[in-house]
């Protein structure tokens, strides 16, 4: 797992705009829902983490290396700021942590012969529903 300082206020670019959906009194003339941007290769991430974000197939991580994130689940632009930043942090989170490298390993005598023994039944149990022949 990578250790990296949480992401400077600084390097983050947020943006209040109209929400979009089925409007009421209040959508329509109220700006709280949240437009994030924040430049990967700028940014002051260590660079394993920068690479890793630029690889993600994610929707969110643009081709010119940034990440947009649209928060408007809320009805404040408190909320929304909130919850943009804790969608960047956990999308930042789920690159940092290396996964172990799997160790191949091969099957024992015994669970060979179990699965030769449950095949062997089971033709046996198939050939027997065969027509009858006299």
């Amino acid at each position: 797992m990578i250790v990296r300082p949480p992401v400077p206020p600084h390097e983050v670019e947020l943006s209040a705009v109209r929400a979009q959906g089925a409007g009421g009194q209040n959508v329509n003339k109220v700006s709280s829902a949240i437009h994030l941007r924040f430049d990967i290769r700028a940014s002051s991430l260590p660079d394993a983490l920068k690479k890793r974000l630029l690889a993600l197939a994610d929707r969110r991580v643009t081709r010119d290396g940034f990440v947009v994130i649209k928060a408007q689940e809320y009805r404040t632009q408190e909320q929304n700021r909130a919850a943009a930043l804790a969608r960047l942090e956990a999308l930042i989170d789920s690159v940092s942590v290396t996964r172990k490298a799997r160790v191949p390993t091969r099957p024992t005598r015994a669970s060979k012969l179990r699965r030769l023994d449950t095949k062997a039944h089971r033709a046996d149990l198939k050939a027997g529903r065969g027509r009858i022949v006299e």
